[in-house]
C-alpha cells in the first residue's frame, strides 16, 4: 500500500526518556532494560511515516515496583520534569506540538501556527517548507493526580496539555484499571474545569462507574487513546461493548493498544506471540460495533513499561507501523478505511475537538 500518514495516539516518551530509556536514538541501538527490548525511538517514528502523535505525561504512583509519587505535589512535581523534557525537545527542533484545531486538516495534514497570527484563517496556512524531522505532538495528561486543584488546570493547558485522562489506577479524581469505582467528590468537581478549557477526556483507564457518570457529567469530547475490546480480552481494563458504542455515539475515536495482554485472548496469552491478526480482530470487532470504521484508530503503548517481545511480532518498532496497513488490508478493509485507521480519523477527530 503507497505511504500514508500515521497517528499514533498513546506514546510515553517522556517518562521514558526521564528512566533512563535513549528515545532520542532508534530503538534498536538503545539498550534493553527491566521493561525489554525498546522498540520506540524518535528516528523510528520518522521512519515509519508518523506524522502526529499524543505524547504523554504519565506519573506513576508509589508501588512496590518502583518508587513514585505519594501525594499530589510530587505527582504535579514529576509532570513538570516530563513537560520540561518535552520542552527541550521542541527547543531542539525534535518536536513540536499542536494546541489548536486550527492546526489539523482532514486527510492528514499537519499545519503549523504561523508565527505571530491570531487563531483562524491565517493558522490553518499550509507551510510547505515544515521540515518532517520533527514529530507533531499533542500533550496528554494520563492520570489526573498532578493536577492538585481545579486551578492547575490553567497552568497545564498553558503549558500545552490539551488532553486528560482521570485514572491511571486509582486516582484521588476516579476509580480506574484494577480499582473500580465512582469519580469521587473531586472528580466531579475537576470537571467543569477541564471542560471550560475544552480539555478533550481520556477514558481508556476508567472504572466502569467512572466511565459512565463522566459521560453523564461532561459536555467535553471523549476519547480512548489505547484501549481494546472487553469482549476479547475480558478484564476491566478493555472496553465493553456497550462503551465502545457510547464512545462512538460522542464522536469519539478508540486507539488499538498493541500491548499482547489485551490483544491475545486468555486460552493463547502466554503460549504465542501476539500478531497483527490479534490487531486485525479488535479493529473488526470494534467497526463491526459501532457500523463504520470512521472511529477507531491505533494508540499502540508500545512503551509504555513493556519491550519489543510484548507487542505484535510483526512489528519490531515504530518504523514497522505500515505494515498495520498491509494487514488491514489483507483482512479485507477498503483503502478508504485503512486510510482513516492508520491515522485520518485521529486528525478529523482532533481538528474538530481541539480547542480553536
Amino acid at each position: 500500500m503507497p505511504a500514508m500518514f500515521i497517528v499514533d495516539a498513546h506514546l510515553d516518551l517522556a517518562y521514558n526518556a526521564l528512566r533512563g530509556r535513549e528515545v532520542l536514538r532508534p530503538a534498536r541501538e538503545q539498550t534493553a532494560d527491566a521493561d525489554g527490548i525498546p522498540s520506540v525511538g524518535l528516528p523510528d517514528l520518522r521512519a515509519g511515516g508518523v506524522g502526529l502523535i499524543c505524547a504523554t505525561i504519565f506519573c506513576a504512583p508509589d508501588s512496590p515496583k518502583e518508587r513514585g509519587y505519594r501525594s499530589p505535589e510530587e505527582a504535579h512535581a514529576a509532570a513538570i520534569d516530563q513537560l520540561r523534557w518535552y520542552k527541550q525537545q521542541a527547543d531542539a527542533g525534535e518536536m513540536s506540538f499542536v494546541k489548536i484545531g486550527e492546526q489539523l486538516r482532514a486527510g492528514g495534514t499537519v499545519v503549523p501556527p504561523v508565527q505571530g497570527a491570531q487563531h483562524g484563517r491565517d493558522a490553518t496556512r499550509l507551510n510547505s517548507s515544515k521540515s518532517r524531522a520533527t514529530i507533531d505532538s499533542i500533550l496528554l495528561l494520563e492520570g489526573a493526580d498532578p493536577i492538585r486543584t481545579p486551578g492547575d488546570v490553567k497552568v497545564f493547558f498553558d503549558l500545552g496539555i490539551r488532553i486528560v485522562g482521570l485514572a491511571w489506577k486509582r486516582t484521588r479524581y476516579a476509580g480506574g484499571t484494577g480499582a473500580p469505582g465512582p469519580l469521587t467528590s473531586e472528580g466531579v468537581e475537576l470537571i467543569p474545569e477541564l471542560d471550560r478549557f475544552g480539555i478533550i477526556h481520556d477514558a481508556s483507564h476508567l472504572a466502569e462507574d467512572s466511565f459512565w457518570q463522566l459521560l453523564d457529567l461532561t459536555g467535553s469530547r471523549i476519547m480512548a487513546s489505547h484501549s481494546n475490546c472487553r469482549a476479547i480480552i475480558p478484564t476491566d481494563r478493555q472496553l465493553s461493548d456497550e462503551m465502545i458504542k457510547a464512545v462512538a455515539a460522542r464522536d469519539g475515536i478508540i486507539g488499538i493498544n498493541f500491548y499482547d495482554r489485551f490483544l491475545v485472548p486468555a486460552p493463547d496469552y502466554g503460549k504465542r506471540r501476539a500478531t497483527l491478526d490479534d490487531v486485525v480482530r479488535h479493529v473488526k470487532h470494534m467497526c463491526d460495533l459501532i457500523g463504520d470504521a470512521d472511529q477507531v484508530g491505533i494508540g499502540t503503548d508500545m512503551d509504555g513499561g513493556l519491550g519489543r517481545e510484548q507487542i505484535p511480532i510483526e512489528i519490531e518498532t515504530s518504523a514497522d507501523l505500515p505494515r498495520v496497513a498491509d494487514a488491514l488490508s489483507s483482512a479485507g478493509f477498503p483503502d478508504p478505511a485503512v486510510r482513516g485507521i492508520m491515522g485520518e480519523n485521529w486528525v478529523k477527530f482532533f481538528a474538530s475537538a481541539l480547542p480553536g
